[in-house]
């Protein structure tokens, strides 16, 4: 575009499709509308986008009429608010609480998903972007490698793969962990609270188990990295009757679940994971996928963490694997919870009706 003078408007007209005769956009410089810093910009009518260029015919497309409804700027921000605090009201009380939207939480809430579809699960996540490192098959590298049996969950997932035999190659890992991410936030009972750090456990004194899990301590991720640079901001809660911690490897925020607990003195204190040894880490890591303490189960590369294991670098099978076996174990202990507190529950009423007799 020809630069203009200075409160000078150029306005010339072009033919369109139809033949007739249009305004093409004008070239306006701010200075002309009292802007001090004059920047040149383009306006069709009062405010369309620039036209094409001189010499190109504009292509028509489907979207050129496009208007979008009206809406007013409050209706958006109460569109989001109000179900993001009902989300956060009805999972205050959840049933399962998985730390750790990486590939063994993500696995582990789809497996869980289909076991308990009346269970409340709430996945925390630190990062913005759930997935952990299982958008890349390793490094900068776009494929997925997955060592047999660990393809069952593609299958079931209809991802495409190559069939190399010992192993299968998806072709970008994204595609793998896209389509795992859109199944368990389809499902009706998972809430994702993504931005959100888990801070701290819930720890009860329990007359069957002794000390037990009971939720987790979070706060947004943004504040939890800038506590010692911020005035105090206390966090939140969530109970549970189950957590399934799956917060990875060693890192700023890995391992934090059984980092916590060794500080507690309810485990031992943790060695950290092994060297790599791909043959012997990931069958470790789902043999190994446990309840650790009770309400406490623990999934993917933070089990090595506690137990010394090897890692495994970038085969993620044992990830998929390891989640889905954590499913199985958290709903395991989700309904022994729930025939523990029944019993309770009978127990005092049955002591309140004594009560009330002898009195």
């Amino acid at each position: 575009m020809a630069a203009i003078a200075r409160r000078a408007l150029n306005v010339s007209c072009v033919a369109t499709p139809s033949g007739k005769r249009a305004a093409a956009p004008r070239a306006v410089q701010r200075s002309a509308l009292g802007d001090a810093n004059p920047r040149m910009f383009r306006e069709s009518g009062a405010d369309a986008p620039a036209g094409a260029a001189p010499g190109i015919t504009p292509v028509q497309t489907p979207f050129d009429d496009w208007t979008f409804a009206p809406i007013r700027e409050a209706t958006v921000s109460r569109a989001m608010t109000k179900r993001y605090f009902k989300d956060m009201d009805t999972y205050a009380e959840a049933d399962v609480i998985i730390a750790g939207a990486g590939s063994a939480g993500l696995a582990c809430a789809y497996e869980l998903s289909k076991l308990a579809p009346d269970a409340k699960i709430a996945i925390i996540e630190q990062n913005v972007s759930p997935g952990g490192g299982a958008w890349l098959g390793g490094q900068l590298f776009s494929a997925m490698v997955i060592r047999k049996p660990g393809h069952s969950i593609l299958d079931e997932l209809e991802v495409a793969y190559e069939d190399e035999g010992d192993y299968v190659v998806v072709r970008h890992a994204a595609l793998m962990t896209s389509t795992l991410l859109s199944k368990v936030l389809q499902a009706p009972n998972v809430k994702l609270f993504n931005a959100t750090a888990v801070e701290d456990l819930i720890i009860r004194d329990d007359a069957v188990s002794g000390k037990r899990v009971g939720g987790v301590v979070t706060n947004w991720t943004l504040v939890t990295l800038h506590h010692d640079t911020q005035s105090c901001m206390d966090p939140n809660v969530l109970e549970a009757k189950v957590v399934v911690s799956t917060c990875g490897h060693d890192g700023p925020m890995g391992a934090h679940s059984v980092k916590r607990l060794a500080k507690l003195g309810m485990v031992p204190e943790i060695p950290g994971m092994a060297a790599l040894d791909m043959n012997a880490a990931e069958d470790r890591i789902v043999a190994a996928t446990r309840e650790v303490v009770p309400g406490m189960v623990l999934a993917g590369m933070e089990v090595s963490e506690i137990d010394g294991s090897p890692r495994m670098g970038p085969t993620f099978g044992a990830m998929f694997i390891s989640g889905q076996k954590a499913a199985h174990v958290a709903y395991g202990v989700l309904r022994r919870r729930e025939a523990q507190e029944a019993a309770a529950k009978a127990a005092a009423k049955a002591g309140a009706k004594k009560e009330m007799f002898a009195a």
